[in-house]
């Protein structure tokens, strides 16, 4: 089966399709933002911090009860909080003593979403 699977993604021809190469370059976005976007991923590639992200899709919450939701001392989430926040993915507000986090926006709901039905797709 996998020397199947193996011949089914290699390509024998020799023929560059310029018209097809040519329309998809012009419509590559930058090198930057394809980076950017790299390291955007790379932020989800924690399971910790996916389950941050699904618990504040319900709710805003403070460090401590995030810890608790997920059985983790709270320096492991302020940790994780951290890298969240400096993606982008992540925004906090002080109350008193107390910071609760939140998404950014709807974006971040709506990426998670998307990965998350892609991964249940049968």
């Amino acid at each position: 089966m996998s020397s199947y699977i193996a011949d089914t993604d290699r390509c024998d021809c020799n023929t560059i399709h310029e018209d097809v190469v040519a329309d998809v370059r012009e419509h590559m976005p930058e090198e930057d933002a394809l980076l950017n976007l790299a390291d955007l991923f790379k932020v989800f590639s924690d399971s910790t911090r996916v389950k941050i992200v699904c618990a504040l899709l319900h709710s805003e919450m403070c460090v401590c009860d995030i810890a608790v939701l997920l059985g983790m001392t709270k320096s492991a989430i302020s940790h994780q909080l951290r890298a969240l926040r400096l993606s982008r993915l992540v925004k906090n507000r002080r109350d008193g003593k107390v910071v609760y986090y939140s998404l950014t926006d709807e974006h971040v709901s709506n990426i998670f979403a998307q990965g998350l039905s892609h991964v249940c797709e049968g």
